[in-house]
């Protein structure tokens, strides 16, 4: 079954210091934390605060080809937690016909908040994000965003 969810926050992981991007349900009880590159983060950041870009990006130029050929992302889906890797795809329709595209979370999320689509992610995929391996050791989801000091929210600027 599938949760539709919201992009939150993005902070940056207290052990790495890359870029979490922290997606919510609409009603606060479940998030899930996606660790993404500084490009992704910069791209769903400007995205967010609708930065103006005077030639299109990357998930602007794809946008447009999907456009251009009539199709329309109906939503993203966050489908597979596997050996700490997230799967994503895109779903993409044009008179009735469904095209499923696969995408890595970060440019799905970055994609569906330039065309609003909505954010699904399989609840498995929440369930089994509860135990990740950092470092060389296992945490929480939870733990993990306990542990990011108060400061560092807000640090990668939306």
């Amino acid at each position: 079954m599938f949760l539709e969810m919201k992009v939150s926050c993005i902070v940056a992981d207290p052990f790495t210091d890359m870029p979490v991007v922290i997606l919510n349900d609409e009603e606060g009880e479940k998030s899930l934390p996606l660790w993404v590159g500084f490009e992704e983060a910069s791209a769903i950041a400007m995205e967010i605060k609708k930065t103006p870009r005077p030639r299109p990006l990357t998930h602007d130029l794809l946008k447009n080809v999907i456009a251009a050929t009539g199709y329309e992302v109906s939503e993203i889906e966050i489908t597979e937690l596997r050996e700490n890797t997230f799967y994503a795809r895109l779903r993409i329709k044009k008179d009735g016909e469904e095209l499923l595209v696969d995408s890595r979370p970060s440019d799905a999320i970055a994609i569906a908040l330039r065309t609003g689509c909505r954010i699904m992610v399989d609840e498995e995929v929440i369930k089994a994000s509860l135990s990740v391996k950092v470092g060389d050791k296992d945490q929480s989801a939870g733990d993990i965003l306990e542990d990011i000091p108060t400061e560092d929210f807000g640090k990668y600027k939306m």
